[in-house]
């Protein structure tokens, strides 16, 4: 069973390996999603640890960052790579203009409901080629979205990306989910995490607060029971988050 990871160095580390199996298995739209806060300032130091995913592979790598800034930026601290860096373009310069025959993968980085649109369109483009979502800021486009357009935009593209891997600390609680193993939820107690329920699909909203609730009915009057931790697995993964920005 997967285990809860205690730093974010850890939780990068059980990404790569859920996205290396996903690829191996065939999986052509990942996502690999940690959702902590202030994630998404660390998206071009994450982004250069996951190229080493595809060492060897280097050479047909595209990473692309959602605006021009973003991705000039990486190439002035990247200096000179083995893969390439470009960005989502623009309405002078659509997406058509920026991949190539020669592109075998593409790594998105931290790509969010504005450009969703955009990257529908990346994912058509690509065809049979892996396209890689990293840290994505895609969910209130799939929870907040409401209307005919937000459904056809589930149905037509959100459902067609693979979780490969999904990390979500919660008061108290932990989403897990590392490809190939189920959605798991567990509840933090005094002595670690306890696995408290085992999902075909990601439990989300009032399906969660009900496994939660199930789980702590008859805790509530027990005074010995143990109280959770506070904001240790936070802690460390702001340390990590300070260590990638030097």
């Amino acid at each position: 069973m997967v285990e809860v990871p205690n730093s974010l160095e850890q939780a990068v580390s059980q990404a790569k390996e859920a996205a290396k199996i996903a690829l191996e298995s065939g999986v052509g739209r990942i996502c690999l999603e940690i959702v902590i806060p202030e994630i998404a300032i660390q998206a071009q130091a994450l982004a250069l640890e996951f190229t080493t995913l595809f060492e060897g592979q280097q050479s047909g790598l595209k990473v692309i960052f959602p605006d021009t800034g973003a991705a000039a930026l990486a190439r002035r601290d990247w200096g000179e790579t083995p893969f390439r860096v470009t960005d989502l373009g623009s309405r002078a310069t659509g997406i058509e203009r920026k991949i190539s025959e020669a592109d075998e993968i593409f790594l998105l980085v931290c790509p969010s409901s504005v450009e969703v649109e955009t990257v529908e369109k990346l994912c058509e483009l690509a065809g049979d080629r892996p396209v890689i979502l990293l840290i994505p800021q895609l969910e209130d486009v799939s929870i907040v979205g409401i209307g005919y357009a937000a459904r056809q935009l589930r149905d037509r593209f959100i459902s067609t990306l693979e979780s490969v891997y999904y990390f979500r600390p919660l008061d108290d609680v932990v989403v897990l989910r590392s490809y190939p193993s189920p959605w798991l939820v567990f509840l933090e107690k005094e002595d670690g995490y306890e696995l408290i329920a085992e999902q075909g699909q990601k439990p989300m909203g009032e399906a969660l607060d009900i496994l939660v609730n199930n789980a702590l009915k008859g805790e509530e009057d027990d005074s010995n029971q143990p109280q959770p931790k506070k904001g240790g697995i936070f802690a460390s993964m702001q340390s990590f988050l300070k260590a990638l920005s030097q």
